[in-house]
């Protein structure tokens, strides 16, 4: 992309938030702070995830395995399915938007437990 387009699309960009009182009752800013919202220690960065679609207990994955990125919505996830006395049926991971821990979630006659974390690539190899 030509620099002075894109100098003159960043200068439009501040003028229309300019004119449409974006600024008005707000804290001085500068035009760094527009274009690159994190501070250096503030970077979000992406979490490389174990994924299998679908494992069976005491198999090897049999469907999906490989990595995901999790992106910025995403976390790492783990999923296991137990059957309605306890025993397991069946366990996934991967990546997964708005990701929540649940414990014991009913689904007909199994229960369902999910897992997620973004702390460190592969997160979810040993859950």
């Amino acid at each position: 992309m030509n620099k002075s387009l894109l100098l003159g699309f960043l200068i439009l960009l501040c003028c229309f938030k300019v004119l449409s009182g974006s600024f008005l009752n707000s804290e001085p800013t500068n035009l760094l702070s527009l274009l690159f919202p994190y501070s250096p220690g503030q970077i979000i960065e992406t979490v490389q995830c174990r994924m299998c679609h679908m494992q069976f207990p005491r198999e090897e994955c049999s469907r999906g395995k490989g990595m995901c990125v999790a992106t910025l919505e995403e976390a790492c996830v783990t999923g296991r399915i137990f059957k309605s006395d306890g025993s397991p049926f069946l366990s996934f991971k991967g990546c997964l938007k708005k990701c929540a821990n649940v414990n014991d979630v009913k689904w007909n006659n199994y229960s369902v437990n999910l897992r997620c974390c973004r702390g460190y690539n592969l997160c979810n190899e040993n859950f």
